[in-house]
């Protein structure tokens, strides 16, 4: 009895050894491309939603409080519209400078993002020392958290804004420190566009802020 294969039924054969191997590589190309995808992006997302959260709370807090004054000082009597107007500018100015930033990434010019990521720290740095600046004035005058609900829920609102805001300086900082090292590469365009997110995110909140603590109170 021969014991040569023919080629008919090598025809038959090689193909059903072969397949097991060309699904093996499918799956580790499979595998590979999930390997160098970032969970980042969604689990910012996630984390975006639980400070919509928080925020949402405090605007509540501030809405059923914000009227208790206790005999204390009124909103009329404390906030100045024409330094609110310049503290907001200077955050609403700090996102257009950071769009810019991102438009210059999309060019890949690493030194125009940095250019503008320096001009949107500074505008940044400003709106929390006008605000620093706001406190330590309550304060020193008897208007501090303690003096009336209405002050208690407005240092909770306004503050917890102000410490996201640096908070998000401080990453800002840090990511610019990484791009001056690595350049505009995969990892840093990503938190590049997370950062972004979170930035426009703060002035978002803080339109609400200006327009329901400071604006309607001053109306």
């Amino acid at each position: 009895m021969s014991t040569v294969t023919s080629s008919a039924d090598k025809s038959i054969v090689e193909p059903l050894a072969d397949e097991p191997m060309h699904h093996a590589r499918n799956n580790d190309a499979h595998h590979d491309a999930h390997a160098h995808s970032s969970p980042t992006p969604i689990g910012f997302w996630i984390y975006l939603m639980s400070d919509c959260i928080i925020f949402g709370a405090l605007f509540a807090t501030y809405a059923v409080l914000g009227g208790n004054y206790a005999g204390g000082p009124a909103p009329k009597d404390l906030f100045e519209p024409g330094f609110v107007a310049i503290e907001t500018a200077l955050l609403l100015f700090s996102s257009i400078t950071f769009g810019l930033a991102m438009l210059r990434a999309d060019k890949d010019d690493r030194d125009g993002v940095l250019k503008w990521l320096a001009v949107t720290a500074v505008f940044g740095a400003g709106f929390i020392a006008m605000e620093i600046y706001e406190f330590n004035h309550l304060i020193h005058i008897g208007a501090g958290p303690d003096r009336s609900a209405f002050l208690s829920s407005f240092f909770a609102l306004v503050g917890t804004h102000g410490l996201h805001v640096t908070g998000g300086l401080i990453w800002l900082v840090t990511l610019m420190v990484q791009i001056r090292m690595h350049g505009l590469i995969g990892e840093n365009m990503r938190r590049l566009g997370t950062l972004s997110m979170f930035w426009h995110f703060l002035d978002l909140v803080w339109i609400g802020v200006f327009s329901f603590v400071y604006l309607v109170r001053l109306i």
